[in-house]
């Protein structure tokens, strides 16, 4: 762990605690979206609950963002800096890999907008997209 991953929650008002400097330094290690039950797993023998309380706090604060990719089991991705405690900014699709079912962000193929009819309004939005990662292409 380093300076950087201590500065990330001091920006986002999160007390660095050894924890969450273990929870961050994890996902900052990650090449794809992650499970609670594999960040569980790479931190052994550490605590689920604190775990999840981590990554609760971490998205209350616009740290990370939870994706739905249809296995039952939400994953947990690293936000763009722009997002904060009241809205997640980075409204971008998401890639599920049905060969090696690993969930990806594609933070350059932006959600276009959506027109909704009056008296709608939207709380989230997300899409994903399901196929064969370049890795699994292969």
């Amino acid at each position: 762990m380093d300076k950087i991953t201590k500065q990330k929650l001091v920006n986002k008002n999160i007390n660095p605690t050894v924890m969450r400097l273990l929870v961050l330094d994890f996902l900052l290690s990650q090449n794809a979206a992650i499970s609670l039950s594999d960040i569980e797993k790479g931190l052994s023998p550490a605590d689920r609950i604190t775990i999840y309380r981590t990554l609760k706090t971490f998205e209350e604060k616009g740290l990370v963002h939870a994706i739905d990719d249809g296995t039952g089991s939400p994953k947990y991705a690293l936000c763009l800096d722009e997002c904060n405690p009241n809205a997640h900014h980075d409204l971008h699709v998401h890639f599920f890999c049905v060969s090696c079912k690993e969930t990806f962000c594609l933070p350059d193929s932006k959600i276009p907008g959506i027109t909704l009819p009056v008296k709608f309004s939207s709380l989230e939005m997300s899409l994903l997209v399901k196929g064969v990662c370049s890795n699994c292409a292969n």
